[in-house]
């Protein structure tokens, strides 16, 4: 059975607000004690350094995909288990997609907002069917959700996208989620 894998898209932004910076540690450390494979953007910067950081600590995978021209900029963390350097963002984001069985969102800016939004596209168009989990313990993603919600009573937002996003206040919540996630696939697998 190959090991399940978690994809984080969060901010490698430093000196975000420790609510942000503690709950990257503790998703990091948490995949690693439930021996998921973290597969991340590469950075040893913000939340995305603290996150790989804390699973590695821990004794867990961490598989980190870094476009080669964010190298310097991101400060790629080549020490951090394995980096697989790509081409380009699109390439990058292809990687985590196809490494991943579903998605965790920290807090993050515009690029981890772009990364959200194609999962929930390609998980409403059919070409894949990985959840979606907002994560944040200080309200970091209730605008998302609350546009969302406009966009589900102005009639715009189909019934998949909302099937496959959830949010979650915690870590212990998220993992709840991802553990349901795979509690399907674990009863197939075992025969008793």
């Amino acid at each position: 059975m190959t090991k399940r894998s978690v994809c984080l898209f969060c901010s490698s932004v430093e000196n975000l607000p420790v609510a942000a910076r503690e709950l990257a540690a503790e998703f990091g450390a948490a995949c690693a004690a439930r021996d998921f494979r973290l597969v991340y953007g590469g950075s040893g910067r913000g939340l995305m350094g603290i996150a790989a950081r804390a699973a590695a600590e821990a004794g867990g995978e961490v598989l980190g995909i870094m476009p080669r021209h964010l190298m310097r900029p991101e400060h790629a963390a080549a020490n951090l288990g394995t980096l697989k350097i790509v081409a380009t963002l699109a390439e990058r984001k292809q990687e985590m997609t196809d490494a991943a069985d579903l998605f965790v969102a920290l807090p993050g800016g515009i690029g981890t907002l772009d990364e959200v939004l194609e999962m929930l596209t390609m998980n409403d168009l059919g070409l894949q069917a990985k959840p979606v989990i907002l994560c944040a313990s200080d309200g970091f993603w209730q605008p998302f959700a609350a546009m969302l919600e406009r966009f589900r009573a102005y009639g715009v937002l189909r019934p998949s996208v909302e099937r496959s996003l959830s949010v979650a206040t915690s870590v212990g919540e998220a993992m709840r989620l991802i553990d349901a996630h795979f509690l399907p696939q674990t009863a197939a697998a075992d025969p008793r």
